[in-house]
Order: structure tokens, then C-alpha cells, then sequence
């Protein structure tokens, strides 16, 4: 039986051989074959342990390398947001400086006022000494020695009487002279010196003015320059990431934006949590501070100014920085606040978030200390806000915590 198979199974054997170089064929005119290592040829059509060592290393220095400019897309997105808080702080810095020269300016002219006043009582009190000196001089004597001499020739009581009233009047007039012409001259000598201090501490206020205008318009220049740069720079690092996960620059824009929104709302989030979690028990004046027209009317005026630029040391109509924003609107509610963050909480009752109601502001600052507050902005309710936020950008409505927690709350 066997031997009848056999030659049926060698003629099919020599057929299969016949068909072999038209198969191996087949995949040369398709596509090449990449090159197999010897390893592989020996065992067979499984990738051999070195190339398989080889594409891990591959993949994980692709890894290595899109981390990377991750981290740097990360880095130069903090460093656009420093810069913009470094030039707000120096346009809040200048504004401070502006409202000490106010005040400076006030305070000299108040002293220079009572400085005049206190010299016309000065002239006034000299020229009565003057006069008493005179009366003196053509008498021979003092007017209480011409009082007793009337005294000692008075006929009957009743004159005597009269003359010895004279006479305490006649002293206490003198005294009353003289020490109103020593009391005026001191008086006059103290109140020019305060003209004078309160003129130079203007005098230094505007110098502080120009130096801090200097420092605002370098910060915001450099704040430009960094913002042009990195924006070149993230372009590139884009390319980078393109070119490492094999796709295209604007897919890897679209994920990463949508990797710093995510990050975005995360930090908010954070913020929201951090600022439930903080207690504070408002002063008895918080709530009858607050006025619902004014509000109403404050928010108004911040809402119809969405859109307009930042403008730093804005006041309108153009453009506003951000505490002239606040500074308007609250004009428009009736309230008179300064054109500095810092003294606006110091104008306003502090509350914490749990008491905000709407047209109360909003502090932010990058020490915790009231005195070094940079940003204020005007809350609207439901955790949003009305701020203009920093050089180059745009009046606009945000969450409350776009910046992190805000560090202090106040009520106009």
C-alpha cells in the first residue's frame, strides 16, 4: 500500500517545488522585506530578542523626548503667566505711587494753607506788640505804672475802685499781647517748617512717580518681548512634539490646549476647595456696608466695558488697568475708592467668601500681605468676576479663581 502512495506523493511534492519561486516572488513585487538579522533567519519569522531590546529602547527615548518638551511647553506657559503678573504688579506699583504723590500733594497744600493762616496771626500779634512797645515809649512807662499813677490820684472810693480794676486790666491786656505775639511766632515758625517738609515729601512722591513710570514702561516692554518670544518658542516646541508622535503641529496645538484647559479647570477646582475650607467671621459692619443699588450699578458699568483693552494706569474711556476698572465702576455705585489695589481693600470691609455678595472685590496678591496686593477685580456672583486682567489683554468675565484662590475680599 505503501509503495502504491509513493509515487503519488513524490509527483505532488515535485509540483509544490514548481510553484515555490512564483510565491517568493510575489512579495519582492509588492513591498520590500525589511532585513532580518541572522538570528532571525536561523529561528524563524519572529523578531529576535536584540531587535526586540532595540525598539523598546526606541520607543522609550520617544517617550523620553515628548515628556521632555512637554515639560518645556509647561515651563515657558508659567513663565507667559510671571511675566504678566510681574508687569501688572509694576503698573499696580506705579499707581500706588501716583496716590502718594495725591496725597503728598494734598498734605502740602493743607500745610502751606495753615502755614499762611498761622503767619497773618503771627504779623497780627507783632503789630499789637508794636503798638504796646509805642504806647509805652510816649508815656515814659508801662501802661500798669500809668494805671497806678491814675490810681493814686483818684478822689473818693469809688474812683479808687476803678483804677485798681484798671490796672489788672491793663496787665492782663499786656500779657495777653505778648504772649499772643510769642505764642503766634511759634506757632508760625512750626507751620512753615511742616509747608516746607510736606512740599519736599511731595516733591520726593513725584520723583517716586517718575521712577515707578520708568519701571512699569521696562517691565511691560520686557513683558512684551517675552510674550513675542515664547510664543516663538511654543511654535517650536509644537514642531518638536509633531515631529516625535509622528502627527501634525495644529493636532498637538489642539492637545495641548486641551491639556492646559484641563489643568486650568483642575487648579480652579483646587482653588474653590481651598477657599470652602477657609473660615471667616466677618466684623458686625459687613453686611449693612453693602448696598444693592450701588451694586447693581457698579457691575453695570464693568459689564459695559467688557471687550475694551488693558490699559495701564487706565481710567477710560478707552481702556482701564485693573483697579481703575473698579475705581469707575464703584464711582458709578457711589462709593470713592483710589486708583490703587492696595488701598481699595484698605477702603473697603474686609468679608470672606462665604459673605461675597455681587459688586464686591476680589485681592489677589503674591505674598499674602494686604500691602503688596497687585489685582483687584469686581464680583458678579456664581463665582464670577469682571476684571481687566493684564497688558495685553482684553476687559473680560472669568471664573473667580482663574488666578487661584483670592487672598482678600472687601466690600466698598
Amino acid at each position: 500500500m505503501a509503495r502504491r502512495l509513493l509515487p503519488t506523493l513524490l509527483l505532488a511534492f515535485s509540483g509544490l517545488l514548481g510553484l515555490l519561486p512564483a510565491a517568493a516572488a510575489a512579495p519582492a513585487a509588492s513591498a520590500p522585506v525589511p532585513p532580518r538579522s541572522a538570528a532571525a533567519t536561523a529561528d524563524g519569522p519572529y523578531p529576535s530578542t536584540e531587535e526586540i531590546d532595540r525598539a523598546r529602547t526606541d520607543a522609550g527615548t520617544k517617550a523620553g523626548d515628548t515628556a521632555a518638551i512637554e515639560a518645556r511647553l509647561t515651563a515657558a506657559q508659567a513663565e507667559l503667566a510671571d511675566a504678566g503678573r510681574a508687569a501688572e504688579q509694576a503698573v499696580e506699583a506705579y499707581n500706588g505711587a501716583q496716590a502718594r504723590l495725591a496725597k503728598a500733594r494734598t498734605e502740602s497744600t493743607a500745610a502751606a494753607r495753615r502755614a499762611t493762616v498761622a503767619e497773618a496771626g503771627r504779623t497780627d500779634a507783632a503789630e499789637r506788640a508794636a503798638q504796646l512797645a509805642a504806647e509805652t515809649y510816649r508815656q515814659g512807662t508801662s501802661a500798669e505804672l500809668s494805671a497806678i499813677n491814675a490810681l493814686l490820684g483818684a478822689r473818693g472810693p469809688r474812683a479808687a475802685g476803678d483804677q485798681a480794676s484798671a490796672i489788672g486790666v491793663a496787665g492782663a491786656r499786656t500779657k495777653e499781647i505778648l504772649d499772643a505775639a510769642t505764642a503766634t511766632a511759634t506757632a508760625a515758625a512750626r507751620a512753615s517748617v511742616a509747608a516746607k517738609e510736606a512740599e519736599q515729601s511731595a516733591a520726593r512722591a513725584a520723583e517716586a512717580v517718575r521712577v515707578a513710570k520708568e519701571q512699569a514702561q521696562a517691565r511691560l516692554a520686557a513683558q512684551q518681548s517675552q510674550v513675542t518670544e515664547i510664543a516663538g518658542r511654543r511654535e517650536e516646541l509644537l514642531t518638536e512634539l509633531a515631529k516625535a508622535r509622528n502627527t501634525t503641529v495644529e493636532l498637538e496645538r489642539q492637545r495641548r490646549e486641551a491639556l492646559e484647559t484641563i489643568a486650568q479647570r483642575e487648579a480652579e477646582q483646587a482653588a474653590r476647595a481651598a477657599a470652602d475650607a477657609a473660615a471667616y467671621v466677618p466684623g458686625p459692619s459687613a453686611d449693612s456696608a453693602w448696598s444693592a443699588g450701588g451694586a447693581e450699578a457698579a457691575i453695570a458699568f464693568a459689564r459695559s466695558k467688557v471687550g475694551l483693552p488693558y490699559i495701564w494706569g487706565g481710567e477710560g474711556p478707552d481702556g482701564y488697568d485693573c483697579s481703575g476698572l473698579t475705581m469707575k465702576a464703584w464711582h458709578r455705585g457711589g462709593k470713592s475708592l483710589t486708583h490703587f489695589a492696595a488701598t481699595q481693600y484698605a477702603e473697603s470691609t474686609p468679608v470672606g467668601y462665604h459673605q461675597l455678595r455681587p459688586g464686591d472685590l476680589v485681592f489677589w496678591t503674591h505674598t499674602g500681605r494686604a500691602e503688596d496686593i497687585y489685582h483687584v477685580a469686581i464680583y458678579i456672583g456664581d463665582d464670577q468676576m469682571i476684571e481687566a486682567p493684564r497688558p495685553g489683554m482684553e476687559i473680560k468675565q472669568a471664573s473667580l479663581w482663574i488666578m487661584g484662590r483670592p487672598d482678600f475680599y472687601g466690600r466698598p
